[in-house]
């Protein structure tokens, strides 16, 4: 069985017919011989840590160009947390190429951050602060993870640096946009499905869970699971159509 773990970052898989597909700054210079050499010397801290901790197993490709695989080829394809980060009409075009690539009967498995599930946490913790108003205190986190990532300037990790730093990464690598950080829309249950059926032509769709899948022993991939076997992404959700 071959999957497609598109936009995987760190989080890959050796199991047989993984393919691990990636386009991070860290894995290009992991890739490069010669810039892998002076990565030492130029980052420290968890930036190094995290160019250290990129996976061999990964296939470098821009997917902005596409999926490097013929028609009707795959038989299931897994992205998450990818999608929000596309532009609406991006994120189409990229959704239609993953279906070209599945064989009929192929599934197709997304996981995005739950906008229902933020939004109801941020609702809970409004009554939690009436009925308490220590809660007060913790509730622009609530807000953050709602729209954090959408109105982000500067992309993390820049902002943890020096002010000269700062200054020639955000002129040289751009602000958080340009880099893909910030969310460019928000996916619930009933957004998503109609995209998938509506504007794709999926006849199948259905919710999952971390753990449950129409792929066969997915849980042996363990990419919806940390080491220890616990759900990697909470407050998400997990939808699979099937071609």
């Amino acid at each position: 069985m071959k999957i497609l773990n598109l936009g995987c970052g760190t989080k890959t898989s050796d199991k047989e017919g993984i393919v691990n597909i990636d386009w991070s700054i860290y894995l290009r210079l992991k890739k490069n011989k010669i810039l892998a050499k002076l990565v030492p010397i130029v980052l420290s801290g968890q930036r190094l840590e995290k160019f250290i901790s990129v996976p061999d197993n990964v296939l470098v490709h821009n997917l902005a160009k596409g999926i490097p695989f013929d028609s009707n080829s795959v038989d299931a394809v897994f992205h998450s947390h990818m999608l929000e980060h596309l532009d609406k009409n991006i994120a189409i075009e990229f959704l239609l190429e993953v279906k070209r690539v599945l064989k009929a009967g192929g599934i197709h498995r997304i996981v995005v951050p739950d906008f229902e599930k933020g939004c109801r946490a941020y609702i809970q913790h409004i009554e939690n602060c009436e009925i308490n108003s220590d809660e007060a205190k913790t509730h622009d986190a609530f807000i953050a993870a709602l729209i954090e990532q959408s109105v982000r300037r500067e992309a993390f990790s820049t902002s943890q640096q020096n002010a000269f730093r700062r200054f020639i990464e955000n002129v040289v690598l751009g602000d958080a946009r340009r880099r893909g950080e910030t969310h460019q829309w928000m996916y619930d249950r009933i957004n998503l499905k109609t995209i998938l059926i509506d504007q794709l032509g999926y006849k199948e769709v259905q919710i999952q869970e971390y753990d449950t899948s129409f792929i066969p022993n997915w849980n042996e991939y363990g990419l919806d699971v940390d080491v220890r076997g616990i759900q990697y992404k909470p407050v998400s959700l997990y939808l699979e159509a099937i071609k």
